[in-house]
């Protein structure tokens, strides 16, 4: 059945999803002590490029590789030989995708505050353009484009490899973060909204990636996952102060980020 998909690929290769959900926990665990003592709040400080790409590609591996765990041991299992190297080079791809994007919402989110300035403050239009995130995120979960990424997304399970060297498993990794991409974008969208910097946040979009990618239901996971980024947007224009979670910028002067080597 359909629903089991999943659940069947990682019994083909259950070494290779174990190596991933391992160092998925390993990334949590980073992720918590690198961000330590941080604002979680809408709109923090990010840092320098070179902090923020480093502590972004450790996120991505702890909210991304749990629901990749069942596209890599499909993959391996097609490799018959399943060589570690072209495994690991798969996962490298997906996560270059995802750095990739991350330093790229850095770069906007750079030129914006240089183009409109204090119009960020949450005080001041950043509430506002948290609500339009959301609310966008919200619509994206239910347009076709959505379904048809997320639809080849799940449908990576049944593919195989054709050219099992190092370079193309490579490759394969890239188009498979393409496809996650396209699928996910809007829900990392609103964890910028919600506070990229937060822990909880980090938590509940990886779970709702989760079920979309490789839940039983993936079409009412979506119109749930739309309800809730709907329901996320307008508590946070009307009432901020009761969403859980969410931690509002304080008046003053924000949290001093820790500069890591």
């Amino acid at each position: 059945m359909p629903q089991l998909m999943p659940l069947m690929v990682l019994r083909k290769r259950p070494e290779a999803a174990a190596a991933l959900l391992v160092a998925a926990a390993l990334a949590w665990w980073w992720s918590a002590q690198r961000m330590a003592g941080m604002d979680a709040a809408p709109g923090t400080d990010l840092g320098t490029l070179g902090w923020f790409s480093v502590t972004w590609l450790v996120m991505m591996a702890a909210m991304m590789l749990p629901s990749l765990a069942p596209t890599l041991a499909a993959y391996a299992a097609a490799e018959r030989a399943g060589e570690p190297a072209r495994s690991l080079a798969f996962a490298a791809g997906y996560l270059l995708m995802w750095t990739g994007v991350g330093i790229v919402a850095y770069a906007l989110l750079a030129v914006g505050r240089d183009l409109v300035g204090g119009d960020l403050v949450w005080r001041s239009g950043g509430r506002w353009l948290s609500t339009a995130v959301l609310a966008a995120a919200s619509v994206y979960e239910l347009l076709p484009l959505k379904r048809v990424c997320l639809t080849r997304c799940r449908g990576q399970l049944t593919q195989s490899a054709s050219r099992p060297t190092v370079a193309h498993a490579l490759v394969i990794g890239l188009r498979s973060g393409g496809w996650c991409l396209g699928c996910s974008w809007a829900l990392m969208a609103a964890l910028f909204a919600l506070g990229a910097m937060s822990l909880t946040w980090m938590a509940v979009i990886a779970v709702l990636i989760a079920l979309e990618k490789i839940g039983p239901w993936p079409r009412a996971t979506r119109v749930a996952t739309a309800a809730v980024l709907a329901a996320l947007a307008v508590g946070v224009v009307a009432t901020p102060d009761d969403v859980p979670g969410l931690v509002l910028p304080s008046s003053g002067a924000m949290h001093a980020m820790k500069a890591m080597g």
